[in-house]
């Protein structure tokens, strides 16, 4: 049985004073969690070491927001899975529509640093997803197909329930615009028949697909209750307290 997985993304936000304030407020609320619904938070790289010392009493687990693919090196700027895994990590988002857009991410870098997450223990939350012009010419189905084979190249059936798939519809990031539910779990049920295709039905039955397009508490219950939609990806709603605890709670709800 799949549990309820929420993430939030805080993208470049909150630094270590501004993630301690936000992690105080999180832990007051939620600092125990239904054994049916898993959280984590992927602060920016200089604010993981702060969130590992609020949460460590908590139920509450911390991620990255990005890992380079090679283990160490001359790469100015980059983190490795191993630095991340050391910091106490244990999830890490790979190949977010954002760092396509602006960063050069690539079907194959994807599938680099996913397997370099899996070396290191590290849960790969490997993004997938279209533009509203892909979706208007109705390529969105191709291009997420072609995503997610190109990211999963060379990973196992027995690596691959360790993958987490988050379906994030870029023209409903940072817009106000969210997929209807119907619209969320048409890609969701589509992404797990890709699954099954590539692996097996029971296996695709294991891996967690997150919702990860504007989700927040007004809309979170409605999607949270579509049989494939496992969870959220999210993005504002997650760098304040209460809105990120009442998702959570929506999902203890619905576990």
């Amino acid at each position: 049985m799949r549990r309820l997985l929420i993430a939030g993304n805080w993208k470049m936000n909150c630094g270590p004073y501004d993630a301690a304030e936000l992690l105080e407020g999180l832990k007051a609320k939620k600092a125990e969690v239904d054994e049916h619904v898993d959280v984590l938070v992927c602060p920016p790289f200089v604010s993981i070491g702060m969130a590992v010392k609020y949460l460590y009493d908590t139920d509450i687990q911390v991620g990255a927001q990005n890992l380079h693919f090679e283990e160490n090196g001359a790469f100015t700027g980059e983190i490795s899975g191993s630095m991340l895994a050391e910091s106490g990590c244990n999830y890490v988002i790979i190949g977010h529509s954002e760092r396509r857009q602006y960063f050069g991410e690539t079907d194959e870098t994807v599938n680099r640093r996913t397997q370099k997450a899996l070396k290191h223990k590290l849960a790969p939350i490997i993004c997938v997803g279209e533009s509203l012009k892909q979706r208007k010419a109705g390529d969105h189905y191709d291009l997420v197909k072609d995503q997610i084979k190109a990211a999963l190249n060379g990973i196992n059936e027995e690596q691959v329930l360790d993958v987490v798939i988050a379906y994030e519809p870029i023209w409903a990031i940072g817009t106000g615009e969210t997929a209807t539910p119907g619209q969320a779990q048409e890609m969701h049920e589509y992404i797990r028949k890709i699954l099954a295709g590539l692996y097996n039905q029971e296996t695709a039955d294991s891996v967690n697909i997150l919702y990860g397009g504007s989700m927040k508490p007004a809309n979170a219950q409605e999607l949270l209750s579509q049989p494939d939609v496992d969870g959220g990806l999210i993005g504002g709603a997650s760098l304040d307290a209460d809105s990120f605890s009442e998702i959570i709670t929506i999902a203890e709800d619905l576990a």
